[in-house]
């Protein structure tokens, strides 16, 4: 392609394959290569700074095709932008769970929810009761964030494994996220292929029911396959949390606060915030005495203690010391400071992704394999791997969502796919698949919060994985695959005939 003149002299070149590959296989080196050198610990910093390498690489090859610097640096300032939300977000939660564990909701809902499930249903009951917070508050974090960290703790505590129950949370909060009008993904997806909300929602349920209902199946028979001799004690922790916490339902109010706040759709990180700020006033009337020794300054009054205690559970986090070692590492967690080591991943990950997308190295992968596809299944696997594959790249669910469905729009117009089955593949591909990747910032939140590494919990978010899996296998079937006249977005829709089924 001939050079362009840009800023006086300088001439910008289109980048060729090659420089699109290679930052690619400069990450799959340095990422493989941490993972083989580090293993689950490559998340405290190896990965990071892989991806912060790696988007160096990238801005080199910008430069060497003709980019000023100061392009670059617009480009940064745009990416940290795009992720200012997901910052506050982090932060919020960070925040919550640490008075969350001060004021005694996290204890509580462990303790009710060991009374309430066993081990033989416990996943299948995770998924459950994610699915129906998640479907009313429309938001897969918070969902796991709250619930989902309380749940954890419950495994712990019975005795069952902590990553299948991540896995449960991450499919239960995403099935809601996807089906929530609430959703702020679901409300995205419809508005890139520009059709209803509701008309997307009821194309979704055709792959996310059967897929939750699947994984439902897989998680009881799990949890039937469990050996009960390997639970503990259940009586024994009940009466260490009683003795340790005042519980009581009065707890569950920050909790009651956060649903409310979200079902009136409060911003995320206010409702989150405004969340933690009233637990750690809960506190003061519910949990005086670890309000004063957390504090850590003997013959204070409970305002003062309060105050200090709230300050240093946003901050830095909760941490007790009770002599039981099961409810010590359980509940000392928390904190905006922990929530730094995350941030550091996700800005590495979106900065490296918006280089790649802004500067045509996505483009230049990606048109190709568009001309490839010749076959609506074939077309289906693409979009799936364009979105998946820019999770990876990319490390954020909204390139991974925006940038194929306004790729691919086009391409479905032109072959009479209604707009709808594009939302749905792009929703199954992007959304659902972004907790699956270590170094994604939904990876990197998912294990971060539920205190699981993403690698360890990535086998059994069953949703996530069936999700794609009946998305893709519908294009190359035809089942609920509808059609409109060619090049006529939101026309009349037909049921796709055997003779369109080409693969």
């Amino acid at each position: 392609m001939t050079p362009t003149d840009r800023a006086g002299e300088r001439l910008v070149r289109e980048p060729s394959l090659f420089d699109a590959i290679l930052p690619l296989i400069v990450l799959v080196v340095l990422i493989g290569g941490a993972i083989l050198m580090f293993g689950l610990d490559a998340l405290d910093g190896p990965i990071p700074t892989a991806l912060v390498v790696c988007a160096m690489v990238a801005s080199l090859i910008v430069l060497k095709n003709g980019h000023p610097f100061s392009e670059i640096q617009a480009s940064a300032t745009r990416a940290m932008g795009s992720i200012t939300s997901a910052i506050f977000i982090l932060l919020a939660v960070g925040a919550l769970i640490g008075t969350w564990c001060l004021s005694g909701t996290i204890p509580t809902l462990v303790y009710y929810g060991i009374r309430l499930l066993s081990p033989g249903w416990f996943y299948a009951a995770s998924t459950i009761i994610c699915g129906a917070i998640a479907l009313s508050i429309g938001s897969s974090w918070t969902t796991a964030g709250t619930i989902g960290v309380g749940l954890v703790g419950i495994a712990t505590m019975l005795g069952v494994s902590p990553a299948i129950t991540a896995g449960a949370v991450i499919s239960g909060a995403y099935l809601g996220d996807k089906l929530s009008p609430l959703s702020e993904t679901t409300i995205l997806t419809a508005q890139m292929v520009e059709i209803d909300l509701y008309q997307h929602i009821r194309r979704q349920a055709w792959t996310s029911i059967p897929a939750f209902l699947i994984g439902l199946v897989l998680f009881f028979v799990i949890g039937l396959r469990t050996p009960q001799a390997t639970a503990v004690d259940t009586a024994v922790e009940l009466k260490e949390l009683d003795q340790v916490f005042n519980i009581t339902f009065w707890n569950l109010l920050p909790l009651v606060l956060l649903v409310v706040l979200s079902i009136r759709k409060a911003p995320a990180s206010l409702a989150l915030m405004g969340s933690a700020i009233f637990a750690g006033a809960l506190a003061m009337f519910t949990q005086p005495q670890i309000v004063r020794d957390f504090a850590g300054v003997p013959g204070i009054g409970i305002l003062h203690a309060g105050v200090r205690s709230t300050w240093l559970a946003m901050s830095t986090g909760f941490s007790i010391e009770s002599g039981f070692g099961d409810i010590d590492r359980l509940l000392s967690r928390g904190g905006m400071y922990s929530m730094l080591l995350t941030l550091w991943l996700i800005m590495g990950a979106v900065t490296f992704g918006t280089l790649l997308d802004e500067f045509g190295l996505i483009k230049r992968l990606i048109d190709p394999l568009v001309n490839a596809a010749k076959g609506t299944g074939r077309l289906f696997l693409t979009v799936f791997a364009s979105a998946f594959g820019l999770n990876i790249i990319a490390g954020d669910q909204y390139i991974a969502l925006v940038l194929p469905a306004r790729t691919f729009r086009a391409e479905f117009a032109k072959r009479g796919l209604h707009p709808a089955m594009l939302s749905r593949l792009c929703a199954d591909s992007g959304t659902v698949t972004s907790p699956l990747v270590p170094w994604n910032s939904c990876g990197a939140f998912m294990g971060a919060v539920l205190g699981v590494p993403t690698l360890a919990y990535l086998p059994f978010c069953f949703f996530n994985i069936l999700s794609p899996v009946l998305s893709v296998l519908y294009g190359f079937t035809g089942f609920k695959i509808e059609k409109t006249e060619p090049n006529a977005p939101g026309g009349t829709t037909t049921e796709e005939t055997p003779a369109d089924k080409v693969a």
